[in-house]
């Protein structure tokens, strides 16, 4: 059983930037790097403020095509494939029977004519990963970690998506195995780190 769990933002850097800081998934099924999202953008944080935030549990979908029609968001989870398909009342998102050929993601298959479509997928109602032009006859493959990525990223939005030259400079991870609750402190980089790096860890941490 996966539950929400509860996170608290610190800044006790002595940065005085005001950096956003971004939170966002890789999608280890596939090439996650051209995918990546910013989930979360925290904005203007000064130092000793605080950001409280939840990360649902539940995950949603959505298919939009070229003519920028978006079908609504259904829950979706490992390993489950869902299926775009046209019926009498036009195209339609809808579960198959059929299971994902790994246990740990969940697929999403364009079974429509011509035309492609883009597969979004949503936590707590944002945008967390994105594939683009999904054609007839492919599927879009999705597999999570129980971790996510955190940075600093100037000007970045909640929604957009990474280029994968930014993608590969975020090394920062937050496990969030069993987790419960936990600050998340960001510190100055050590004397071994770059002057621009920061630290980031839990700290209070509460296990289910």
């Amino acid at each position: 059983m996966i539950y929400d769990i509860k996170l608290n933002f610190i800044n006790k850097s002595t940065d005085t930037n005001k950096n956003n800081i971004v939170i966002f998934h890789k999608n280890f099924a596939e090439d996650f790097e051209g995918s990546a999202v910013a989930w979360k953008v925290i904005n203007d944080c000064g130092r000793l403020d605080t950001n409280s935030f939840v990360y649902p549990a539940d995950l949603e979908v959505s298919v939009s095509d070229f003519r920028g029609n978006s079908t609504p968001r259904i829950f979706a989870g490992e390993p489950q494939v869902y299926e775009m398909v046209r019926t009498a009342s036009g195209n339609v998102l809808q579960v198959s029977p059929n299971r994902a050929e790994k246990f740990s993601q969940f697929e999403v298959r364009n079974n429509l004519g011509p035309g492609s479509v883009d597969v979004n997928c949503y936590k707590d109602g944002k945008l967390l990963m994105k594939k683009r032009n999904l054609l007839p006859g492919q599927k879009a493959v999705f597999g999570l970690r129980r971790l996510f990525y955190i940075g600093v990223i100037p000007q970045i939005k909640e929604g957009d998506v990474m280029s994968p030259a930014v993608v590969s400079q975020i090394k920062a991870t937050i496990n969030l195995f069993a987790l419960k609750s936990a600050d998340i402190v960001m510190s100055d980089g050590t004397s071994w780190d770059k002057p621009s790096d920061f630290r980031f860890e839990l700290q209070n941490i509460k296990r289910y």
